[in-house]
């Protein structure tokens, strides 16, 4: 990395963590550039000595971005106080973070990564990307819910936004939604008067879970990790022309 960058970049593309994450680590007084404080604009390269909680940082590392099959019960974080979480079931050997959540009940497809900037990337909810998901209700849908349900449902004190339902069959249907709103599905749901009792994921953007068996994880192939980051690239070229 010899061009010099924003510390919270630095980090990311160390895998320490994303960028929102290090401005967090800046705030905190964790991060120290040649022992000192630094701004959270500071910008940095190889030949600085940059340390989190005492600890040096190494140069960048090697890109790391996994596919893993979440099962139920299993929760999105990296705290090893919750004896449930994501980091001790996986077993990695390098550090990486899930992109993302996806809620203990529910299972289904979740990336983790080393890159900071990609997970960032991803997780921006005004790129529209994708995400799919099965869904099976306690009691059979009402035809006029389906397109109700499309055009959005007022929850969290927000409206969500135009959604996709390409399958539905009473109680079984496929939504494709492109916001990340805290249990997004099961509250469109519960608004209509349904109970969620089967949530699975199934795609995010362009990667499918396909026949990756629950409680395991395979490394993206080189296509696909090359689509989406065309993908990523092309949503923030397409948000930056909305703006003009």
């Amino acid at each position: 990395m010899a061009e010099a960058v924003r510390i919270n970049k630095y980090l990311s593309q160390c895998g320490i963590c994303s960028r929102r994450e290090a401005d967090r680590m800046l705030d905190a007084g964790r991060v120290l550039i040649n022992g000192k404080e630094p701004e959270k604009g500071m910008m940095v390269t190889d030949k600085d000595l940059i340390t989190v909680d005492g600890k040096k940082v190494s140069g960048q590392a090697e890109e790391i971005v996994i596919a893993f099959h979440k099962p139920r019960g299993i929760v999105c974080t990296t705290s090893r106080k919750e004896p449930d979480n994501i980091m001790d079931y996986i077993g990695f050997p390098e550090r990486i973070y899930p992109v993302g959540r996806l809620d203990k009940d529910s299972s289904g497809i979740i990336l983790l990564t080393n890159n900071g900037q990609l997970m960032d990337d991803i997780l921006r909810g005004r790129y529209g990307h994708e995400k799919e998901y099965e869904v099976t209700v306690d009691h059979p849908v009402k035809e006029s819910i389906w397109d109700a349900m499309e055009q959005g449902v007022p929850i969290l004190e927000t409206m969500t936004k135009p959604c996709r339902i390409p399958y539905r069959n009473k109680t079984e249907f496929t939504i494709i939604i492109t916001q990340g709103l805290n249990r997004q599905i099961r509250r469109m749901c519960e608004y209509f008067g349904y109970r969620v009792r089967k949530l699975k994921r199934v795609r995010i953007m362009n990667i499918e879970l396909g026949n990756l068996p629950e409680g395991k994880w395979r490394y993206l192939t080189e296509k696909e990790l090359s689509e989406l980051k065309d993908m990523c690239k092309k949503a923030h070229h397409n948000r930056g022309l909305e703006r003009k």
